[in-house]
């Protein structure tokens, strides 16, 4: 990346746009189409309850910040999984 040659890192480059993992499983079948169920499954008990990364350091030092929503993401994503990539 073209970042200062005096900073080394790490640099959080999520995206702080906040979903859950059912929400995120519910996209995924309705955008496939499938007939898949969804298992709910403990945690386990270190699992963080809410993940929202700080981007700052990315959005300072590299110029960056996150253009793509989760469901066009997963519009890209998808089809490239079902050729085989």
């Amino acid at each position: 990346m073209n970042g200062p040659d005096d900073f080394a890192g790490p640099i959080n480059i999520g995206n702080p746009g906040e979903f859950t993992i059912l929400e995120l499983a519910e996209q995924v079948i309705a955008k496939t189409g499938t007939n898949s169920q969804i298992t709910f499954r403990p945690l386990p008990t270190d699992d963080p309850m809410q993940r929202c990364p700080d981007i700052t350091l990315a959005k300072e030092k590299l110029d960056w910040k996150p253009t793509i929503q989760l469901s066009d993401g997963l519009d890209l994503t998808i089809p490239w999984f079902a050729c085989g990539e």
